[in-house]
């Protein structure tokens, strides 16, 4: 193995574009350093990539570590003015005496929420959203049987399982990019090669001949939507984004980022959806979202430099559009709104 040291921190796409001037051979396979990989994970990815219409293929991306499964049997009910639903309350979570409220995952709970005016053991707190969906606990390594609380009540799982980080990529209307199966249960329904809109980064294996025409990532994304946008790009000139179910690489999510919900994160995802739109994105997605952006939706810093990245992504898309193969409506028609999770 040969390793390549950058004189600055590059981000995510900085460093896979560098790793990939310097790899050697036809196969080229990018995984993230918070990532680890079945052994057959390239292996299976070349056979795939023997088809001269795919650009790349993705492996099953699954959680680190296994999970508890907690489904709590009680039906949903509504706040008036709110459209989420909700079940219990929960104040309290432990497992084998260790907190792991703040570390649920999965559709059956909402983010957690505080009050710190509230009286002592109320001050935080995280809904369920009833309707027996289920929700995750992180078990540790090793760990033997362990007795799960909530609220002071003894609760127990369903089942030990792991969870999906994410099988590929899909697009809303808006234009935001989402993980495809995050946070469930792997189960067999993605035990199938499927074709995508993207593939994530973690895992994504592509060949010397797709990245000389695609071209690289993006380098002024940094992290966040890089992939995406390569993937975009992809589509435009006629390329196929394959799902492989047979491989798994396994995640630990944002270990390196510091967390999605860091101000930092939250600002590069942003701007990068922005930028990706208005490189690839059909012409009315692109502007709407612009719109919006730039008068301030959301609270992410990302709305008062739109101006200074707004000529330099439509120059950029000018040159880009020489090679599609497709347009940008024909691409947004096929995958927006496909495998979409319903809203809570």
């Amino acid at each position: 193995m040969r390793a390549v040291r950058l004189g600055e921190n590059a981000g995510f796409p900085g460093g896979a574009n560098a790793g990939a001037r310097r790899a050697v051979g036809e196969v080229v396979g990018f995984l993230n350093d918070d990532a680890v990989a079945d052994k057959g994970w390239l292996a299976s990815a070349a056979a795939a990539l023997e088809d001269p219409t795919v650009a790349a293929v993705g492996p099953k991306l699954a959680l680190a570590g296994r999970f508890l499964e907690v489904c709590l049997d009680e039906p949903s009910f509504f706040v008036p003015g709110a459209a989420r639903p909700l079940g219990r309350q929960l104040f309290s979570a432990t497992l084998g005496g260790l907190d792991v409220l703040p570390y649920f995952v999965g559709p059956g709970i909402h983010p957690m929420e505080t009050n710190p005016d509230a009286p002592p053991g109320r001050t935080r707190w995280r809904w369920t959203t009833g309707g027996e969906v289920p929700f995750y606990a992180p078990l540790s390594e090793g760990s033997g049987p362990v007795e799960l609380r909530l609220n002071g009540e003894v609760v127990r799982p369903s089942r030990v399982v792991d969870l999906v980080d994410g099988v590929g990529l899909y697009l809303r209307e808006d234009g935001h990019v989402g993980s495809i199966g995050t946070e469930q249960a792997d189960d067999e329904g993605f035990d199938s090669w499927e074709e995508r809109f993207a593939l994530a980064g973690t895992g994504l294996v592509t060949t010397r001949q797709v990245l000389e025409k695609v071209g690289r990532f993006e380098p002024r994304f940094f992290a966040f939507y890089e992939d995406a946008d390569w993937c975009w790009r992809a589509q435009l000139q006629g390329y196929r984004l394959l799902f492989d179910p047979t491989t798994t690489v396994r995640h630990e999510r944002s270990a390196t980022s510091g967390g999605v919900l860091s101000r930092r994160a939250s600002f590069l995802a942003e701007r990068n959806r922005i930028l990706t739109l208005l490189r690839n994105g059909p012409v009315a997605m692109a502007a709407r979202e612009t719109w919006k952006k730039r008068r301030g939706d959301g609270d992410d810093g990302v709305a008062e430099v739109v101006p200074r990245f707004l000529p330099r992504a439509l120059a950029e898309r000018a040159v880009l559009s020489r090679s599609w193969v497709l347009k940008p409506r024909e691409v947004a028609e096929r995958w927006a709104g496909v495998d979409v999770p319903s809203p809570l």
